[in-house]
């Protein structure tokens, strides 16, 4: 396995979170070209999916009376509710099919435990490591790169893991889209810039030499 300082991190680019999916991200498609295109420049790059089982914890169809986009308080913490989305095994959960990333080699599944949600693709929601830290540094790494979907939930959870598990990290933000639910675009992106995350665009992100 080759050594590399730097591994581009393609985060959730799935039907479900393109226009007219379950959890549409607004110009969620855009996206795909712009990492196609980084994706290149990388040797070493890792793929997100969401992963859910239809019985998944974070849908609100599965609390009795709750809407979409509504809160509710789990064991693990505040948690936003979400249609059903991501299924394991169905069209929505698929990459997009016009994704060009022959190279990738890892593909980190998360959200799949039913009682546990997961955004970033180092943790689950309740702290439970995917193992994605360990994978980076037997690669040597010590930059990610994010892009993907969605800025402001699973691209911004994912940099924030980074940092805490020790790698330098960016957030490319013209292959990222946001949702945006109640200001959380700008949350996310202070959290991310006090926790030392880099906002970079596609034109800057390039592995070192």
């Amino acid at each position: 396995m080759k050594r590399t300082d730097d591994v581009l991190l393609v985060i959730d680019v799935q039907n479900d979170f393109m226009p007219g999916g379950a959890l549409a991200v607004p110009d969620g498609d855009a996206v795909v070209p712009v990492i196609n295109a980084l994706a290149a420049r990388f040797e070493q790059v890792v793929l997100t999916q969401d992963w859910h089982p239809r019985g998944h914890v974070s849908f609100a169809a599965n609390h009795p009376g709750a809407a979409p986009f509504s809160m509710a308080t789990l064991p693990y913490g505040e948690q936003v509710l979400w249609p059903v989305h991501c299924v394991q095994h169905t069209d929505g959960a698929a990459l997009h099919r016009d994704l060009n990333v022959p190279h990738a080699r890892a593909v980190i599944r998360k959200g799949h435990d039913a009682q546990v949600d997961s955004y970033s693709a180092f943790a689950e929601a309740d702290g439970t490591p995917t193992g994605l830290a360990g994978y980076l540094r037997e690669l040597g790494a010590k930059r990610v790169w994010c892009c993907g979907l969605a800025t402001d939930f699973c691209v911004a959870w994912s940099a924030l893991g980074a940092r805490a598990a020790g790698f330098d990290a960016a957030v490319i933000e013209d292959a990222c889209r946001a949702i945006d639910l109640d200001g959380s675009l700008a949350k996310a992106w202070e959290q991310m810039q006090a926790a030392g995350v880099a906002r970079v665009t596609s034109a800057g992100a390039r592995p070192t030499a």
